[in-house]
């Protein structure tokens, strides 16, 4: 009998998410299949009148089917992706399924091990949505500490751990909620703000530098790996929001340490065909301690960090291993660095840019990055992009999580010096124009 169903690939998650990379739905377009989106409610209104717009990416999308659930809450939204997966399988033959983001990693994992499609596995996707399930299955790289569940909050003895602690809720992402706490007082206080139904967890803090590891995954085989080097509000706030990202990471002894760990923890996970996002740091003594590890894209500006980088896109290579064609990716031949830049809290009114053939871009509704041109190998420095997340007129407050940063910017260079000394140079040229609040 012959097959009538078209053929379909479905990608999850957030639509800001999926529209700001227009690389995957370029990618499927290209390959002739129909791509269907299943994307939280909240973007109803938004991704329908982008879906209508014929010169944006989003009119590539034949359908889009939109959910119910809420980030915080384990397990949420896997009954309604579900229910839009069952009614297109009878409609379509879908060849391929991948999470764009963080948002719907757990059911889309669930939907191609159903499918018998290429993708991370069930546990590597369920271990990788949730901090406690990381502790347990890799105990040997896990920061000391606790799982507080929810009902279990008051009977927690703050004196029964070692400060500093960072306190982090389990099912979060963008760095929400997770800050340092110095004594048991503040803890004991700090306990009770959080939701009610929210597990936290309390973890000694371990000092030192903090890193990510790419890793993209073909069938259990590392074919490739990088160490992304971090920067976050740490340094001076009880909070870790992300300030910077630089690809690759200098080279340093720990490098091999690193990826020696990952490589450990992949296979720990039974981790099958796709991307992994690994944060770490590195104690005193040298050993990597992991934070918490996504079974999906490395998020903020990694994507175009590792284009400059390399000189080759990551999605072309991220849509060949969801549909079980042979993958591959090239090693860095320049150094990159995407910083965020913090700002005083008030409106936004502008952002001025001294910088030749530079001027700042305003994300907008569209939220679609630019793609800039890549240097050779040997090129000078470059500033590539200044970007602007927030609306002109927004208000700007305290960087608690990733979603208060408002101007960053895309810098590349010959050198790991060059780069050091181009960031000090943009800097000085990118100012932020806020005014006080009437």
């Amino acid at each position: 009998m012959t097959e009538r169903r078209p053929q379909a690939f479905v990608l999850t998650g957030a639509f800001w998410v999926v529209c700001r990379n227009p690389r995957y739905l370029e990618e499927l377009a290209a390959r002739g299949l129909k791509i269907l989106l299943i994307t939280p409610r909240a973007w109803r209104e938004r991704a329908l009148a982008a879906q209508a717009d014929p010169t944006g990416p989003a009119a590539l999308i034949d359908e889009i089917a939109f959910v119910d659930g809420e980030l915080n809450q384990d397990g949420s939204f896997t009954a309604g992706v579900l229910a839009r997966a069952a009614d297109w399988r009878a409609r379509y033959r879908i060849v391929g399924a991948y999470a764009v983001g963080e948002t719907l990693v757990e059911p889309t994992g669930l939907l191609a091990d159903a499918l018998g499609l290429p993708g991370p596995g069930l546990r590597a996707t369920r271990v990788c949505r949730s901090k406690p399930l990381q502790r347990w299955y890799l105990p040997e790289f896990a920061p000391a500490g606790a799982v507080v569940p929810a009902a279990e909050r008051a009977a927690f003895d703050p004196a029964s751990v070692t400060y500093p602690v960072v306190l982090k809720p389990a099912a979060r992402h963008s760095s929400s909620g997770v800050v340092t706490v110095g004594d048991a007082q503040t803890l004991a206080a700090l306990l009770a703000d959080y939701p009610e139904h929210e597990t936290l967890l309390v973890e000694q803090k371990v000092v030192g530098q903090e890193y990510s590891v790419e890793s993209l995954v073909q069938e259990g085989k590392v074919i490739f790996a990088s160490v992304t080097r971090k920067a976050t509000t740490e340094s001076h706030a009880a909070t870790f929001v992300e300030l910077s990202h630089s690809v690759p990471s200098a080279p340093e002894p720990v490098d091999r340490a690193l990826l020696e760990a990952n490589a450990t923890m992949l296979a720990a996970l039974d981790f099958g065909s796709g991307i992994a996002h690994a944060e770490w740091r590195v104690d005193a003594a040298g050993r990597p301690v992991l934070m918490e590890v996504a079974a999906r894209t490395p998020g903020d500006g990694l994507l175009a960090l590792y284009r400059l980088a390399t000189g080759e896109p990551l999605e072309p290579e991220i849509v060949r291993l969801a549909l079980g064609e042979l993958a591959g990716y090239p090693e860095p031949r320049r150094w990159t660095r995407q910083v965020y830049l913090e700002h005083r809290e008030g409106i936004l009114d502008g952002v001025r840019v001294d910088w030749p053939g530079v001027r700042p871009v305003w994300l907008g509704e569209s939220g679609v990055w630019p793609d800039p041109p890549v240097g050779g190998a040997d090129g000078p420095g470059e500033l590539r992009a200044v970007l602007v997340l927030k609306e002109r007129g927004s208000r700007l407050g305290p960087l608690e999580s990733s979603e208060d940063r408002a101007v960053c910017f895309l810098i590349d260079a010959p050198s790991p010096e060059e780069l050091d000394a181009l960031e000090q140079r943009v800097r000085a040229a990118v100012t932020i124009e806020v005014r006080d609040v009437d």
